[in-house]
């Protein structure tokens, strides 16, 4: 459990530093340590089971009530407080979790947790006095150290299993890459129950020394006040969080003086945010690339190397290959799927190992389902997902190109285009826009600005207003939610 030791014996030799702070409190190595003792002792009681639940609001907290679980040489399971109450219990039940360490806000949230599954609410307990050392049990690179719950865009959550293995090396994988030390602090606005909010902005700043800044419910002013206050080095969000600090009427280049990282992931940062960024404040929006099967980052484009368009090179220890649909590997410029391999991909998915034989082929490459291309260098490019794809009169046509032409325009702030079954050209793109408060549109003035840049066969037949595209727990659009709209209206 190499990370479980770095962090422990972070907090251990640098007692009174900050690691964290949150909308809460501020959190010493001491602090940490000795909550993760108490909290042990307290799942101990109430559970035997080989995994336990963590149900708590992105903090510094969920790091010792990770720690606590490992130090019971447990499996750590990260409860996802946005999904809905049929979700969640799913994946408690799949999960078979009897234990969930917990606060009250959040089971109000809920109405409770389900029959059967005990609690450890951290508000009412009682941090009394120095707890017993524990000593971290003896488990190899193999051992399961997370499972973490896929956001469900293609059927039910699977459960990702990540080993010690996994996060280690990933986390070796991105301080070599950006040669992070303990005078780097990050802004932490991510839910860690999601991969990149884990791993990037609580694992590794915990295990090499640095500190974070969360901010548990993502607001702009909040966000700024940090960024201000701290003067963080790190700033890792999604492109729609970006979107909302560059329309801050606040927010000046001042804010972001000294961050040396500003990162996106998740999704494709429109071009409109990333020319935004870089007039209004002076600085770069570097992409980058990952999947919660890899623990999760694979690439990061580094500002002194950045090409814009592709969301960089791949760290080192992962090896990526393009494929076509023939299973030929390609070859620089050419479009295919997306293949992975080295330490930092999952061991498989929980109990599903059709599943998980599935998404591996016969070399050990890990099938992202991404559809992109790498040029000479290894700078990697996202097309689209395959199962996103679009055919046209023949032609493959991804969403994103429309997307980004969309998102140009002064009054929309974000768009999703999917296809619709037609008779003559097999399919046809329709877009979903969501607009800039207080903006309006004229529908045909839109497809004309489209026009201008899309050839006639990728200009969205139908253009549709919504108050708020659909977006997962992550702030991600999903598409699928789109495709009942055009059924209702056929």
């Amino acid at each position: 459990m190499r990370v479980a030791r770095s962090i422990i014996r972070q907090w251990q030799k640098h007692p009174f530093r900050v690691f964290a702070v949150d909308d809460f409190r501020s959190w010493r190595g001491i602090t940490l340590y000795i909550t993760a003792l108490h909290l042990a002792r307290q799942v101990e009681r109430r559970s035997g089971r080989p995994r336990v639940g963590v149900f708590l609001p992105t903090s510094g907290l969920t790091a010792a009530a990770i720690v606590a679980g490992w130090l019971l040489g447990r499996t750590i399971v990260p409860l996802n407080y946005l999904v809905s109450r049929e979700e969640l219990e799913y994946i408690i039940e799949d999960a078979e979790l009897d234990v969930v360490i917990t606060a009250g806000a959040m089971l109000e949230r809920f109405g409770g947790m389900p029959p059967g599954v005990d609690v450890v609410r951290v508000d009412e307990m009682k941090f009394k006095g120095f707890p017993p050392i524990r000593r971290l049990p003896r488990r190899d690179d193999d051992f399961v150290s997370v499972i973490l719950y896929t956001s469900g865009t293609s059927g039910r959550p699977k459960g990702v299993m990540l080993t010690s293995g996994n996060l280690a090396t990933n986390i070796a994988q991105c301080v070599e890459w950006a040669k992070f030390g303990r005078n780097d602090g990050f802004i932490g606005v991510l839910p860690q129950f999601h991969s990149f909010g884990l791993t990037v902005t609580t694992l590794l700043p915990m295990s090499i020394g640095c500190r974070v800044y969360y901010n548990a419910k993502f607001q702009v002013t909040k966000v700024l006040g940090l960024l201000q206050e701290h003067r963080p080095t790190a700033l890792i969000a999604i492109p729609s969080m970006y979107n909302a600090l560059l329309q801050a009427k606040t927010a000046t280049r001042d804010h972001f003086e000294g961050v040396r990282y500003i990162v996106s992931g998740g999704e494709p940062l429109p071009d409109a945010v990333y020319e935004g960024f870089r007039e209004r404040f002076g600085v770069r929006i570097c992409e980058g690339y990952g999947l919660t099967e890899t623990s999760p980052v694979t690439n990061w484009t580094l500002p002194e190397c950045e090409r814009r368009g592709t969301v960089g090179q791949p760290l080192p220890g992962v090896e990526e290959i393009i494929v076509g649909e023939n299973e030929e590997r390609l070859g620089p410029g050419q479009d295919g799927e997306i293949r992975i391999r080295g330490g930092n991909v999952m061991a498989g998915y929980f109990k599903q190992d059709d599943a998980t034989n599935a998404v591996f082929d016969e070399d050990g490459f890990f099938r992202t389902g991404d559809m992109g291309r790498m040029d000479e260098n290894g700078f990697l490019s996202i097309t689209g997902r395959i199962k996103e794809m679009l055919i046209i009169s023949g032609e493959n046509v991804f969403p994103r190109e429309m997307e980004e032409v969309l998102n140009r325009h002064p009054a929309i702030s974000d768009a999703a285009v999917i296809g619709q079954k037609d008779p003559s050209r097999g399919e046809v793109p329709v877009a979903f826009v969501e607009l800039i408060e207080g903006a309006t549109i004229d529908l045909s003035e839109v497809r004309a600005f489209c026009r201008e840049v899309l050839p006639a066969y990728k200009v969205p037949r139908d253009i549709r207003v919504l108050d708020a595209l659909p977006r997962n727990p992550t702030g991600k659009i999903q598409r699928r939610a789109l495709h009942p709209m055009l059924e209702e209206s056929a």
